[in-house]
């Protein structure tokens, strides 16, 4: 896809919620059900991911993590944001790669150390490309791949997360 198509297929989309603000507005889902053994199944869409404990927490390593979920979905938005940006702005990507590395201390989360956060304490967004791209024109492509990304800037903005119970069954 070059520039002139991708604006062509978003033109109508921004013309849309222009006109129309709340169209703009979508609710995205997941879900997902208790398994066996502390697991939890995830409905992807793509197919089922199966989570556990990560080995810091006294899992096997057999199932994913949610932690590297999380990681997951910031490179995989980061990816596609940056094919976007990129065709917008005429930049060739001949190879690339996106990866993400979290820090995190397990002490935190397993109640080792009051005084440790719990989740990650930094993350790093590493870019490994192979463009037609000078110096200043890269920089520009990841500085608006950072703005445009969704999961990205829901991470930086530490969007608030609420927590609300459906329904509870006791057993008497």
């Amino acid at each position: 896809m070059n520039a002139e198509e991708l604006r062509a297929l978003q033109r109508p989309l921004k013309d849309k919620y222009r006109e129309d603000p709340y169209s703009g507005l979508v609710v995205h889902k997941a879900s997902g059900a208790v398994g066996e053994d502390i697991s939890f199944h995830i409905d992807t869409g793509e197919g089922v991911v199966h989570v556990g404990l990560h080995p810091a927490a006294g899992g096997t390593g057999e199932l994913g993590c949610s932690g590297d979920l999380l990681l997951n979905a910031l490179v995989g938005c980061a990816g596609v944001t940056l094919g976007a940006v990129a065709t917008a702005l005429g930049i060739t990507i001949r190879k690339g790669s996106v990866r993400a590395e979290g820090e995190l201390d397990y002490r935190g989360t397993m109640a080792v150390s009051k005084e440790v956060p719990v989740g990650f304490r930094s993350i790093t967004l590493i870019f490994d490309l192979d463009c037609d791209a000078d110096e200043e024109k890269l920089q520009t492509l990841i500085r608006l791949t950072e703005r445009y990304c969704v999961v990205y800037q829901t991470l930086a903005a530490a969007t608030e997360i609420k927590s609300q119970i459906i329904r509870i069954s006791v057993d008497r």
